[in-house]
């Protein structure tokens, strides 16, 4: 099967922690094999003996018994402690290494990816799916392996005991094959049902938790409970589903299990009656169909873990087979010394094939050092523009130049550590003040965390704050304000210190007072830099070297603010209608 061929490349690099983990298993599991014999040595040798005295029968048990107590008290329980501790080990070493690729992936995935899938769908296969294919590991290679042994094991223990009575016991196992073969086929596809169900409730959960607030403000707690069952009937039918032919599979093959022991003790009552085998042997053959039927419905067991881990292997696999929208090319070169120049030649863009472009034929040589600031209604275009720069999408037609050079052709990496963004929402993770600002240069000193700090007139609010830099600011920044989330995030644009710096709408939605502390430090920023500024407030961009109309996806317009007032077209026209809101 590929899929177990996929996951055994994991597998690979623990091949030896494995043989001796199953090594030390089928001592601990042999040790308890030898139970029926003592059994049958007990009864036939010793109680049963007619040549023995009271004496030497007490003496020959204690002896036999104290044996078995050095192997079940102190040979046992250490073998037992290394085989579940180096099982685990494994297992666990060779989830670290799947959930870091899937991390490393995940982080190259495009921001097309995320836009048409679900965060909480994502976190359910690197959690949830990862952690079922352990299953694989501890059962499937190790569990399986070790009960197989103790039934050959087992098999031929009871071979040297009795042909006939051994080959009763195993009369029931080819039917027992074609009922696991038959139940187990469908569970798979069951399984994967299932596991696709539980995603679902888990994104929803994950993105209503985020928008809390906005359930609580619009009081729509009752419709939400009543949209969260229906997700959560949907799991529950898929889990009954899954459940209720798992229950069929173990009542069929269970009962084949215990008709085995049946047909044992009726043959070897018939034998021990006619003579033809101690009741020693009775015994210890009743003792074995344990033996060899505990690990068979193990197996059982066995068969559903399996079915699910393999099942949550295909979901692992089919994030992992995720493409690349945009990736390097095989010689992509290092973005080095980057003046600043930029070429946007004749771009065409669409976010999909089969829609209509969003830019169309766009040229636009911006100069070194030079403030553009794009302008025009929503859904113009302006912030698909400016993602194209650092290539979060890749250009449908046409070629965007730096310094001369088609970004396509430098590595994507080199690339953005070249460009600082600033955005209207910027994302702040849980962690703390500092923690958020050093996203800009994780290497950089205490000093030039402050120093940035100050730039984006940020040092005074960070002081204020009941741990200053050491604060957590919560999910998302949730404990900051809009401006105090901005400011953060200007912050560790000035520790990065990029030659390109691209601002979209990172004044929009904020107080008076936090835009003109803003703004402040976005013209500081600026100096001597590229930038690109996406603007709906025309006030804010006056001061741009020059500021280009988008309507449609279409440059219309192009000039500085006096220039295009003048001209008394598109912008003037958004202009004037700003000024009489305000």
């Amino acid at each position: 099967m590929e899929v177990i061929k996929r996951y055994m490349r994991f597998v690979k690099p623990y091949k030896w922690q494995i043989l001796g983990t199953l090594l030390i298993g089928i001592i601990k599991f042999g040790i308890p094999l030898l139970i029926p014999v003592l059994i049958k040595y007990v009864i036939d040798d010793v109680v049963g003996s007619n040549i023995l005295s009271a004496a030497e029968k007490t003496d020959k048990l204690l002896f036999v018994i104290g044996i078995m107590l050095v192997l079940f008290a102190v040979i046992r329980p250490p073998v037992e402690y290394y085989r579940q501790y180096f099982a685990q080990w494994t297992a666990s070493k060779i989830l670290y290494d799947i959930r870091d690729q899937l991390f490393s992936h995940i982080q190259r995935l495009s921001f097309k990816y995320y836009a048409n899938t679900r965060a909480g769908e994502i976190i359910s296969r690197v959690i949830n799916d990862v952690e079922q294919t352990k299953n694989f590991v501890i059962t499937g290679l190790m569990n399986v392996w070790l009960d197989t042994a103790t039934i050959i094991i087992a098999v031929i223990i009871m071979l040297s005991m009795d042909v006939k009575l051994t080959i009763v016991s195993l009369i029931v196992f080819p039917f027992y094959a074609l009922s696991v073969r038959y139940f187990f086929g469908n569970l798979r596809t069951l399984t994967r049902v299932r596991s696709q169900a539980l995603a679902e409730v888990q994104s929803y959960l994950h993105e209503r938790v985020q928008g809390m607030s906005v359930i609580k403000s619009f009081a729509i707690e009752d419709f939400e409970q009543t949209q969260f069952k229906k997700q959560n009937s949907n799991f529950l039918k898929k889990a009954l589903e899954h459940t209720s032919w798992n229950a069929k599979a173990f009542a069929v093959v269970n009962t084949i299990t215990d008709i085995a022991p049946l047909l044992v003790i009726g043959y070897a009552g018939y034998q021990v009656i006619q003579g033809d085998l101690t009741v020693g042997t009775m015994a210890a053959f009743i003792a074995y169909i344990d033996r060899l039927y505990g690990p068979l419905r193990r197996l059982v067991n066995s068969s559903t873990t399996m079915t699910q881990a393999i099942a949550s292997m295909d979901r692992v696999f089919e994030l992992l087979d995720e493409k690349y929208d945009v990736t390097d090319k095989e010689n992509a070169v290092q973005c080095e010394n980057v003046r600043g120049h930029i070429l946007f030649d004749h771009v065409g863009f669409a976010y999909d094939q089969e829609e209509e472009k969003v830019l169309k034929d766009i040229h636009l040589e911006v100069q070194e050092g030079e403030t553009i600031a794009l302008v025009g209604m929503s859904g113009g275009g302006k912030s698909s523009l400016v993602s194209l720069i650092p290539r979060f999408y890749d250009v449908t037609s046409g070629r965007i130049l730096l310094d001369g050079t088609d970004i396509r052709d430098l590595n994507i990496h080199s690339l953005r550590d070249k460009i600082g963004m600033v955005l209207q929402d910027n994302i702040l993770f849980s962690e703390s003040v500092k923690t958020n600002i050093l996203i800009g240069n994780p290497n950089a000193s205490d000093e030039e965390v402050i120093a940035a700090a100050k730039a984006a007139n940020a040092h005074e609010f960070i002081m204020n704050l009941p741990d200053g830099y050491d604060t957590k600011v919560g999910e998302r920044g949730v404990k900051l304000s809009g401006g105090q989330k901005q400011r953060v995030a200007i912050a560790r644009v000035f520790l990065k210190n990029p030659p390109l710096l691209v601002l979209d709408e990172a004044t929009s939605a904020l107080d008076l007072e936090s835009e003109h502390l803003i703004q402040e430090a976005l013209e500081q920023l600026a100096k001597d830099r590229t930038t690109f500024i996406v603007a709906h407030r025309l006030s804010t961009i006056t001061h741009a070297d020059r500021i280009v109309l988008i309507e449609h996806g279409r440059i219309t317009e192009s000039g500085t603010h006096q220039q295009l007032m003048e001209k008394q077209g598109g912008y003037y026209r958004l202009f004037q209608v700003q000024q009489l809101d305000s």
